[in-house]
């Protein structure tokens, strides 16, 4: 943990996108703090900042200013390897679209996550528990194009914590989704947060959805307003 007691912490974040002659300021002095175990859902219109601040807590893109540190480590001082491992044992990523590769069934999807971090896909404990609470133990041998849209996300959700991360990361999770598979994601999301003691920041824009996490931080010209 960060001296803080956060799990994540974040102090003065900026980050300045340069398109041409134009600087472009996406985030503009963000400070937040993240305890472990909480369902954090992150508001605002697009072009808020919300997932340019995703990117950097990911690794996957550096801060202009500032600094982020997870788990009291501080992303601006990993090197390249290092915030790739990163990705790998401390963040799972859900996105809108469920990036799920069409070939492969839903067991061998979630298995892509365990192979990269070095790990087999052995039905421990963890992954039991997963599947029963994702409902998705019935669809493992089923490719994408054969189930639904809310079965689909079920299984990238189980591709992104396969390997218990200590964040997972959802942008726009129920994007793509009807109502009533919305409300299927965000309860398993939930239960994940409730059962597991997964800590969870959630990108959207819908005010419903937000009100399944603990808290709403709001976005607006890449400041926070509350």
């Amino acid at each position: 943990m960060s001296k803080s007691g956060s799990l994540i912490s974040i102090q003065g974040l900026g980050k300045v996108y340069r398109v041409g002659e134009v600087q472009v300021e996406a985030l503009r002095g963000v400070d937040l703090e993240v305890t472990a175990g909480e369902f954090v859902a992150i508001c605002g219109p697009s072009g808020s900042g919300k997932s340019t601040l995703f990117h950097i807590l990911g690794g996957l893109t550096p801060p202009s200013s500032g600094s982020v540190s997870i788990d009291g480590t501080d992303l601006a001082k990993m090197t390249d390897s290092g915030r790739t491992n990163m990705r790998k044992t401390k963040v799972g990523f859900v996105f809108q679209k469920y990036n799920l590769l069409p070939t492969l069934s839903a067991r061998d999807n979630i298995a892509i996550a365990r192979h990269i971090a070095g790990k087999p896909l052995e039905h421990d404990a963890w992954f039991a528990e997963v599947l029963d609470l994702l409902g998705i133990s019935g669809r493992l041998d089923h490719k994408p194009r054969a189930m639904s849209g809310g079965e689909q996300q079920r299984v990238a959700i189980a591709r992104a914590i396969v390997n218990h991360p200590a964040i997972l990361l959802a942008d726009e999770p129920t994007g793509n989704l009807d109502t009533k598979n919305s409300d299927t994601v965000l309860n398993v999301l939930r239960g994940l947060n409730e059962r597991l003691g997964q800590t969870i920041l959630m990108i959207t824009h819908n005010p419903e959805a937000a009100a399944y996490g603990h808290r709403t931080v709001n976005m607006r010209d890449g400041q926070i307003v509350y």
